[in-house]
């Protein structure tokens, strides 16, 4: 091979020790770095990949140990094993959903308080009047029901006023009114709304100490002669509740929505008065309307105010519900020029010489009530923050696409000028290790697929304590070049570490018991060491079993969120992971990074990351192709995701000094760390508010706007997958299934991990996880060819 100069890298100490066949497999590890020392030790089918993440007030790794790793062999009677506690992922997934529930519930409460969920904007005009006694049409504004259910009518006393304001309280509006009021020693009857006053309690606990009157208009507005009884019932409940928490207070004064004066009651308003006079409600109407919801001139408004002669009054206005400083304004020209007339301004019961309506409500209620003013503070405090959230998300999302595109066109056009297909080619013999665990469906198609490579190798099975007979398949092959390894189960890592320490060449291949390669893929994949400087190179993982719906899904996940992103960190030299499927290494950078470790569950991004802490180049060669199974069931897929996703976070937890370090250490950390952590967990945990909001706003909103907004997102991730594919040559046919990624499979994803960053959380310990194999891969596969 030639090259470069090589880099100044420590020597290894000494060469992994090859255990004796007889032995019973160990792998024993140092750990240490902060000033302190630790040891873990894998031993046997209890003690696989198990290291738990713990946030709190001090993140720490499950064996709570940081920094570098050395490999050692041997045993030490000072060595200590771990006991794992105990995995409750029941209760994980419960947190998990509960997260997801409780981001429902905020935007559900937020939307009912501002009448986007449940809201009903008909409005009924007219009707006619058989049903509605004459007597009460031609009555008072204030109507009562004697348990009979027989109705009284009320008028207002002459030369007396009662002021009403409906559709409050309102922070703009609401303090300036009560400001006019209390200057002029005037009280009036506050309708309110059930949603306003959870939204701005302390507005109702100042109208009661200003002794103004309460009464109930509903809780969201809504015109009750289309609602039912029930939805009726609720309005009133709600209300009450919301009275309740905010000012200790009930109210048996009622306003209908839309209801002007009491000879518009007609057939189809006329049972709803009944039905809320059946609950003990008093009905108000108004004598006059001063039409200020129309924002007339402050003249008109006041012209329109004042009664007929000396007759008394209910008068109409707004505290709410647009723009009200007309209102405000003729409030005081109102009420002196009433004054001087001789007219007296009281509440709506007061002027009948009855009760207050208001009353002091239950303990229960009001607690109830409180609770649900709570939710609604955290509702309203938490949207700006998710709207945010989701404003970062897409920009994230969009940007984060970009940039592979952008950057991988870039890194095509450099390989295209560097003329990488035609280095110099590296004919040194390799070492296949291929580790196994009950592989029996897929064994035999793997060392069928390695035989027939163009480049000299060797391949090393070992078989990590099958009980399937795999090992008894390969040696039954009888294939040339092929040493199959057997010791007892002690996990991926370790029979790594094994085949390692057998190995007799420089250069070194690892892959998975359930992938085949295609005949050049070895000499592809070992072009990059021509170049001293580069220790490990990462190839390109396609998924072979792709027929059904979720191996197509899998199949564009591979091609557009992981072999078009590897090009974007190939780029930037800050090559996350090197695939399990496909990977190439330089026994000397093994040595310097530690070797294979059984910390995380994510060995490979573990070992990856290493690499790049100890100095050595990491690249990405798109041409080296190598057909994994992936998981064909949901539970496979969620298994195998799981794993992926919290192994990602304990290696980049356990790394993290590299953000602190200097040279390609403190370049990956303050580089490839960054992109990880918003690409890889930060964006995806929030891209469901992406769907989220979708849905609501399909639901609740305006439906043909937010699809038009899903559908932009939606092209723009149909070109970068289109691009990807056109870079890997595949077939854009399988880009059909894109939009139904994007609506179930994404949303999988999404729970995998919440349910990883529960983990992390709460510092479980995971196992090894196996997953079912077909042996569907059978043969390599050339690339479909671009249509």
């Amino acid at each position: 091979m030639s090259g470069g100069r090589p880099p100044r890298l420590p020597r290894p100490r000494r060469r992994l020790p090859a255990p004796r066949q007889d032995d019973t497999p160990r792998t024993v590890f140092r750990l240490t770095g902060s000033g302190r020392r630790a040891t873990h030790r894998t031993d046997g089918p209890g003690a696989r990949g198990r290291l738990g993440l713990r946030f709190g007030l001090r993140l720490r790794l499950g064996l709570g140990l940081t920094g570098g790793i050395k490999l050692t062999g041997g045993l030490r009677s000072r060595l200590r094993t771990v006991k794992p506690r105990k995995l409750r992922t029941r209760t994980r997934m419960v947190l998990a959903l509960a997260t997801l529930l409780a981001l429902v519930c905020t935007l559900l409460l937020d939307g009912y308080l501002h009448a986007e969920v449940g809201n009903d904007a008909r409005v009924y005009r007219s009707h006619a009047s058989r049903t509605v006694p004459d007597r009460l049409r031609k009555g008072g504004p204030v109507i009562t029901f004697d348990r009979r259910g027989k109705a009284t009518e009320h008028s207002i006393p002459s030369r007396t006023i009662a002021m009403t304001f409906d559709d409050g309280p309102d922070p703009r509006w609401t303090p300036e009114i009560l400001d006019v009021l209390r200057r002029h020693k005037v009280r009036g009857t506050f309708f309110v709304l059930g949603q306003m006053v959870i939204r701005h309690p302390e507005l109702v606990r100042r109208m009661r100490a200003a002794g103004h009157e309460v009464g109930v208009h509903t809780f969201s507005h809504v015109d009750l002669s289309y609602q039912g009884k029930g939805r009726m019932d609720r309005e009133l409940a709600q209300s009450q509740l919301a009275l309740a928490g905010a000012a200790g207070i009930t109210s048996s004064l009622f306003r209908a929505p839309y209801a002007s004066k009491v000879r518009a009651l007609d057939d189809r308003t006329w049972p709803v008065q009944q039905h809320i006079g059946s609950k003990g409600y008093i009905s108000a109407f108004v004598d006059t309307d001063s039409e200020d919801w129309q924002r007339p001139p402050v003249k008109e408004i006041v012209q329109n105010a004042t009664p007929e002669g000396r007759k008394g009054a209910s008068v109409l206005f707004h505290d709410a519900g647009g723009n009200r400083a007309r209102t405000v304004r003729a409030l005081s020209l109102y009420i002196e020029r009433m004054k001087k007339k001789g007219y007296s301004f009281t509440t709506v019961t007061g002027a009948l010489g009855a009760h207050s309506a208001n009353h002091p409500a239950r303990a229960l209620p009001v607690w109830e009530g409180r609770a649900l003013i709570w939710a609604a503070g955290v509702s309203h405090s938490a949207l700006p923050f998710l709207m945010g959230m989701l404003g970062l998300v897409g920009f994230s999302v969009i940007g984060r696409l970009l940039l592979m595109v952008v950057l991988a066109w870039w890194h095509r056009r450099s390989r295209e000028r560097r003329r990488w297909s035609r280095v110099q080619e590296v004919t040194d013999p390799v070492s296949v290790i291929v580790p196994a665990y009950n592989e029996k469906e897929c064994i035999a198609n793997t060392l069928k697929s390695l035989s027939a490579s163009t480049h000299p190798i060797e391949i090393l099975v070992v078989d990590d304590g099958s009980t399937d007979g795999t090992a008894d398949i390969a040696e039954a092959m009888g294939l040339p070049n092929v040493r199959v390894l057997r010791q007892a189960n002690a996990g991926k890592p370790a029979a790594l570490n094994r085949g390692i320490a057998h190995a007799s060449h420089e250069l070194i291949v690892m892959m998975d018991g359930d992938t085949v390669f295609e005949p050049t893929t070895i000499r592809e994949l070992v072009r990059p060491f021509a170049d001293s400087r580069v220790g490990a190179v990462a190839g390109n993982a396609k998924v072979g079993n792709r027929g059904k719906l979720i191996g197509a899904w899998q199949h564009i996940e591979y091609v557009m969120g992981f072999n078009l992103d590897r090009r974007m960190y190939d780029l930037l030299r800050c090559m996350p992971t090197i695939p399990g499927a496909i990977g190439a290494f330089r026994r000397r950078a093994l040595l310097d990074a530690g070797g294979m470790s059984a910390d995380t569950l994510a060995e490979d991004t573990d070992i990856t990351i290493a690499l790049h802490r100890a100095g050595w180049r990491v690249v990405y060669q798109e041409h080296a192709r190598a057909w994994t199974e992936a998981p064909s069931s949901l539970g496979q897929l969620w298994k195998q995701r799981y794993r992926w996703s919290y192994g990602t976070m304990q290696a980049l937890w356990k790394h993290r000094r590299s953000l602190i370090d200097r040279g390609p250490s403190g370049r990956f950390g303050r580089v490839g760390m960054p992109l990880v952590v918003l690409f890889q967990i930060l964006t995806p945990l929030c891209a469901p508010l992406i769907d989220l909001f979708t849905l609501y706003g399909v639901i609740f909103l305006d439906p043909v706007r937010s699809l038009l907004a899903w559908a932009a997102l939606l092209l723009v991730q149909l070109l970068g997958a289109a691009y990807a594919f056109r870079l890997d040559r595949e077939n854009y046919r399988a880009l059909a299934v894109l939009p139904l990624q994007q609506i179930a499979y994404r949303q999988l994803m999404y729970l995998v991990l919440l349910h990883s960053c529960v983990t992390a959380a709460t510092g479980a310990l995971l196992p090894w996880q196996k997953l079912k194999r077909t042996g569907e891969v059978e043969t390599p596969r050339a690339p479909e060819a671009v249509r």
